[in-house]
């Protein structure tokens, strides 16, 4: 089944939360949950992509499962990345919502703090996912498990890709859904 064939139902009536819906979701249904900072695992296997790997000083502190959507636009000759849509989850069954994750790169935790990070490499683990990647935190605020993040691996992709087949309009838009892990790392 081609991406384009996949994504067609999110095109014509998008993702079923925009980031409005995501975040009534994050706040209203998981008020008791917990997040626990790299939910007792040291950070991803990078087997495949050693190169990801985060400077040497830095632990991993916060490590989440994402599903969502990554939103693409026709211009009439290729699909453009526009931005992420993802909620963000403690364990990889989606229970415990934590937070989003939103154009910036940003990710926002219900802890009160958000990060922004920059891209340094990347590296495809699998043709048919979205690239893994390392990014630097540039910017962090407020008080949480996202203040003072050093750098953010996204890792263990699932789908994600831009439609393989032309869109039908120039300004269509295609949210495609993926799932990842996110591994946030601060200086020892």
């Amino acid at each position: 089944m081609s991406n384009l064939r996949a994504t067609n139902a999110f095109r014509t009536r998008g993702f079923r939360g925009t980031l409005a819906a995501m975040a009534a979701i994050l706040f209203a249904g998981n008020a008791g949950a917990q997040a626990n900072p790299s939910n007792g695992r040291p950070g991803p296997d990078l087997s495949v992509c050693q190169r990801l790997q985060v400077e040497e000083g830095n632990k991993v502190a916060f490590h989440v499962y994402a599903e969502g959507v990554q939103i693409y636009r026709w211009n009439g000759t290729s699909w453009i990345f526009i931005a992420p849509e993802a909620v963000l989850f403690a364990d990889i069954g989606q229970n415990g919502a934590v937070g989003f994750h939103y154009a910036g790169p940003t990710w926002e935790s219900k802890s009160g703090s958000k990060v922004v990070g920059v891209v340094l490499d990347r590296c495809t683990s699998d043709p048919e996912a979205i690239p893994w990647f390392l990014l630097r935190g540039v910017s962090s605020e407020g008080p949480g498990v996202l203040h003072g993040v050093t750098f953010i691996q996204r890792v263990n992709t699932v789908g994600g890709l831009a439609p393989s087949d032309p869109g039908d309009s120039v300004g269509e838009t295609a949210r495609v859904p993926y799932t990842a892990e996110y591994f946030f790392y601060r200086k020892q």
